[in-house]
């Protein structure tokens, strides 16, 4: 009699590892693939130069900061997809994917025309001087055409999340990737367009990814007979729920970038370190980030089917797996710091400055794996509006850190170290308490299709 007891919760959590797995592992390979293009450029553009690199640092902050805050289009379309599927409406949701595109492709025309006149400006206002300034004007300007691209590949992606496939992402992921690198080799030392070559090559390899999401989203639409023209009231929907998402995105996005700008004054050697250290940790968010997809488009499927137990069981299952993917990552990076460096650039002091902040940011990867965990499990929810508030409390709990740090005066390797305890440890503490807490309760979890 007892038996069943107990293989039935076994069971249980074998299916929940496999459904997991399912979404998560072909998940990690297509996330990785934006920050391997930073990587990729990165390792380019390094060996071109130390004021290359910072002045794309410097182009990247800018970028990334305003298609950080775009993604959105993204979260909000994998749980409304994915609570429409939970509910058994696919029509409805792949018309929420259909509004998701169109919503993307208007904000991505804009943007890129603002972003291409007023790339000097806004360089401008990161204090960068000279030959850091001029190659990070260039290669902002010249990223702009690849702004649209990236928006639809934000909300294509979303809307196969959401129908709970990321098999498919994986697929055009890697193949931008392989071309995003042939064309900067090419582009950057072939046609010797130095750090613009590296920026076209991006926007390129990026056209290439949108245009096979959206002429998935328009089969598929049409299969089902779902009308290829948007709703507006669905855009209007969408854009409510993303204003909130974006706010989210907007309090991490600006402590980002305001440690760059504490950075800007400690010089180009901290700078390019700094940069590269962005960079890898975008990559291993990325990494810890394909257990936060699979909680977006399973917590949302689980909701939308008002299965609140599984939900929360499922939710679980990923935090633990969550932290100790942070483990392992931080291990790994401990002891590939010392070597790390020499991969991107020829420079001494550069190296031995990223040594230390791999070293203080393999510390922090396990709180990293808690936090985006969670962080994916309520963007699943759709509970947007509580993110955003939890954005802005930590930025506020992260302003005195930086502020400690740029007022100390402290420079060199040790001022770099100390900005790299705030941001990996201390910030990333921050965002672990409101996250937990929210999770700790059942407000979040609102069932039903919206």
């Amino acid at each position: 009699m007892s038996q069943p007891s107990t293989s039935a919760p076994v069971a249980s959590r074998r299916g929940n590892a496999r459904e997991i797995l399912r979404l998560a592992v072909p998940a990690f390979g297509a996330l990785v693939a934006e920050p391997l293009f930073l990587l990729a450029d990165s390792a380019i553009v390094g060996h071109l130069g130390v004021a290359q690199l910072a002045g794309v640092g410097l182009a990247s902050a800018v970028l990334h900061t305003v298609v950080g805050l775009m993604v959105f289009l993204a979260y909000s379309t994998t749980p409304a997809v994915a609570r429409a599927i939970g509910d058994g409406q696919l029509g409805k949701a792949l018309a929420a994917g259909r509004d998701g595109v169109w919503l993307a492709m208007l904000l991505g025309v804009v943007l890129a025309a603002v972003g291409f006149v007023a790339a000097e400006p806004l360089i401008g206002l990161m204090g960068a001087e000279g030959e850091v300034r001029a190659f990070a004007v260039d290669y902002l300007r010249w990223s702009m055409p690849g702004l649209v691209a990236m928006l639809l590949v934000f909300a294509g992606t979303g809307v196969l999340r959401g129908l709970q496939d990321t098999r498919t992402p994986l697929v055009v992921a890697t193949a931008g990737f392989g071309l995003n690198i042939v064309l900067n080799l090419w582009l950057v030392y072939g046609l010797n367009w130095s750090v613009t070559g590296s920026a076209v090559g991006t926007s390129v390899a990026q056209w290439g990814m949108a245009a096979v999401y959206v002429l998935m989203v328009r089969r598929n639409a049409l299969r089902h007979g779902v009308s290829l023209l948007p709703s507006w009231h669905g855009i209007r929907s969408m854009t409510k729920v993303g204003s909130w998402l974006m706010l989210r995105t907007l309090s991490l996005r600006a402590a980002i970038l305001v440690t760059v700008l504490v950075l800007t004054g400690q010089g180009a050697i901290n700078l390019a370190a700094h940069q590269l250290a962005m960079t890898i940790f975008s990559f291993l968010a990325f990494a810890l980030d394909a257990l936060a997809i699979a909680a977006q488009a399973l917590i949302g499927k689980e909701l939308g089917g008002s299965n609140a137990a599984r939900a929360r069981l499922l939710t679980t299952t990923m935090i633990r797996w969550g932290i100790g993917f942070g483990v392992v990552t931080g291990l790994l990076l401990a002891a590939v710091a010392p070597w790390a460096g020499a991969l991107f650039t020829p420079d001494r002091e550069v190296q031995a400055a990223l040594a230390v902040a791999l070293w203080i940011l393999a510390a922090g990867q396990p709180i990293a794996g808690y936090v985006f965990v969670l962080d994916g499990v309520l963007i699943g929810a759709g509970d947007a509006r509580y993110l955003a508030l939890a954005g802005l409390l930590n930025v506020a709990a992260y302003a005195p850190m930086l502020a400690a740090v740029a007022f100390s005066g402290a420079s060199g390797v040790a001022g770099l170290g100390w900005l790299w305890a705030a941001f990996s440890i201390g910030y990333m503490a921050a965002r672990a308490l409101t996250l937990g807490l929210r999770a700790r309760s059942d407000r979040w979890m609102v069932l039903g299709s919206a």
